[in-house]
């Protein structure tokens, strides 16, 4: 009798144990959403100054007048801190950096 309780304990608390939803796993319907590279999304990395001129934007080497992928951009003008972008915009080193 009492092996037959236990037994029966045993299968109950498996049949909760199965219904039970882990916390962290997102909710039903959801979608997962890629993140898109956006042009607020452009960071100016470094400067190398040398023979040539080549400006590190995302990650990826750029000289003047190299399209930047996935934003319709092109780099206009590398100077010793900054880089101006097609649309005008201004990227800026940080200043300790260029400070050295």
């Amino acid at each position: 009798m009492a092996y037959a309780s236990c037994l029966m304990m045993l299968l109950m608390s498996a049949a909760n144990a199965q219904t039970l939803r882990d916390p962290t796993l997102p909710g039903q319907g959801f979608i997962a959403v890629q993140a898109k590279t956006d042009n607020q999304s452009l960071v100016l990395n470094s400067i190398v100054n040398g023979q040539n001129t080549y400006a590190v934007i995302n990650n990826i080497i750029l000289s003047a007048g190299d399209a930047i992928s996935g934003s319709g951009l092109r780099v206009s003008k590398i100077s010793k801190d900054y880089v101006i972008l097609s649309d005008g915009r201004k990227l800026q080193l940080f200043q300790s950096i260029t400070e050295r």
